[in-house]
């Protein structure tokens, strides 16, 4: 498969947006990566993030437990790929914990946080699946709705640290 191929393949497979937050990295990064924030914003309303336990080192595991309106909770079990402080998250399920690999791996999601200065980033969150259909699935779920949603709570929170 050439290049060109494979990077089309790719992008078959992702969702991603991008928004220009008024905060800076730092704090961005922190709302990512300690536990006690997470829960205030990860999960779009009226779903809730009730349990949040994260290693946020490369090779660190991660599992973060939402609960529908419903009262039933979702378990999200991963392991950080790269994490490079206020730059970047690299995450992905297809482990749940120190390379014991998952019994579905379904993405990796990479978010970004890029200084623009002025106390503004450029905030990036780009998901990649494993295949079509799992890229359909999510943004049938509602990938964009869903994940603007928590990015606005997720802006709201950081303006007030």
């Amino acid at each position: 498969m050439s290049t060109e191929a494979a990077n089309e393949a790719i992008a078959e497979r992702e969702l991603s947006f991008t928004r220009i937050i008024s905060a800076t990295p730092d704090k961005l990064f922190r709302a990512w990566t300690d536990p006690a924030l997470i829960v205030k914003w990860f999960t779009p309303e009226p779903w809730k993030t009730v349990r949040t336990e994260i290693d946020p080192r490369q090779g660190g595991s991660s599992c973060i437990v939402m609960r529908s309106p419903e009262g039933q909770e979702f378990p999200n079990n991963g392991v950080y790929l790269e994490v490079v402080k206020n730059k970047k998250l690299v995450f992905t399920d297809a482990f749940v914990r120190a390379w014991e690999p998952s019994n579905k791996p379904f993405m990796v999601g990479t978010i970004t946080f890029e200084e623009l200065g002025g106390a503004k980033t450029r905030y990036t969150a780009r998901v990649q699946h494993w295949t079509i259909a799992d890229r359909k699935a999510h943004e049938e779920m509602g990938f964009h709705p869903g994940w603007g949603k928590a990015t606005d709570q997720l802006e709201a929170l950081v303006a007030t640290l």
